[in-house]
């Protein structure tokens, strides 16, 4: 699999990587054999980079990723903190920093967290140089090798990217959310910060399996958070309206090239996106796995493809979601 520079951490990551919320929570069920096997699949399809969080089942992905990695050497695993407790700034403290590092390098089996990153914060901690000193004292300590920030809005970004000691932005972006090419990729790029493209399938709208009879289950956020009631909407769908998202990709079908799946299509319209080091599709089986990891070896999409997508989200999908994130 290609790789890029992953930002600031000095790192080499394939270009798929691989979103590990499902195998904890919030997606339904799945079984701790079926999510080792889930990974196991994925690391042999050539991915090298596995994203997870602490909140994520309360540690269960974590624990279940530093299953895998005692057998795989040479991956990058990063998590993310803060979500576990009420989203306050006076939250985002040293103390805590500590304490919820130790929690996951306990959970990794690691004594070194490859990349730890804000978990989506309230907006006034991108901004305060106590929280980021602290950041770098988590270095300075050997907790971390590196950190990085998972944000919901371009600003927030923008904010970080200016952070000398930020190495990679998380950003949601997609087919449906087209934003983070305006200021933050080219930002990103000019100060070396890799970039971390999550919700690459707009919570599965983009791998055209759903229609308007498709049921989700109760404990699944596709049920519950569509319209923010447990986080911010935006992660549900992207923040787009279910029957608006159907369409666009109804309209966005076509688009796809011969022998490429439009789950496979949507990963690699995000792969060509200068800018981007890794895009991190979920997945609840191996084959899942498998088939977002050969997203990687398609050829990069014909410039009219992609100038068409752009066409279907300005009429579709950027009057909902431009202004918002």
């Amino acid at each position: 699999m290609q790789k890029r520079e992953l930002g600031r951490t000095g790192r080499q990551v394939g270009v798929v990587g691989l979103g590990a919320w499902q195998l904890g929570a919030d997606w339904g069920e799945v079984g701790e054999d079926e999510a080792l096997a889930t990974l196991e699949a994925a690391v042999d399809a050539g991915v090298t980079f596995i994203d997870t969080a602490d909140v994520y089942g309360d540690g269960r992905s974590e624990r279940i990723v530093g299953r895998l990695t005692k057998g795989r050497p040479g991956l990058t695993v990063a998590t993310k903190m803060g979500r576990r407790v009420a989203q306050e700034p006076s939250a985002y403290t040293l103390d805590n920093f500590r304490a919820w590092t130790d929690r996951s390098r306990a959970n990794l089996g690691v004594d070194t967290l490859d990349l730890v990153q804000l978990h989506c914060p309230p907006t006034p901690v991108y901004s305060a140089d106590a929280v980021f000193d602290a950041l770098d004292t988590l270095v300075e300590e050997g907790r971390v090798a590196a950190y990085g920030v998972s944000v919901e809005t371009c600003e927030e970004a923008l904010t970080a990217i200016a952070r000398p000691g930020v190495a990679t932005v998380q950003i949601i972006l997609n087919a449906l959310r087209l934003k983070p090419l305006e200021r933050v990729l080219p930002a990103a790029a000019e100060a070396g910060v890799g970039i971390i493209a999550r919700v690459p399938l707009a919570s599965g709208l983009l791998s055209g399996k759903y229609d308007e009879s498709t049921v989700f289950a109760p404990d699944d956020h596709r049920t519950y958070n569509r319209h923010g009631e447990a986080f911010d909407v935006g992660e549900t769908f992207s923040g787009v309206d279910y029957a608006t998202g159907l369409e666009a990709v109804r309209r966005l079908t076509p688009l796809v090239p011969p022998g490429m799946t439009t789950a496979q299509f949507a990963l690699r319209w995000i792969i060509d996106q200068p800018g981007v080091s890794v895009v991190i599709p979920g997945a609840r089986n191996p084959g899942q796995a498998r088939a977002n990891a050969a997203a990687a070896a398609a050829g990069p999409l014909p410039e009219a493809t992609l100038r068409a997508v752009r066409e279907i989200y300005d009429e579709l999908v950027r009057p909902q979601v431009h202004h918002r994130w």
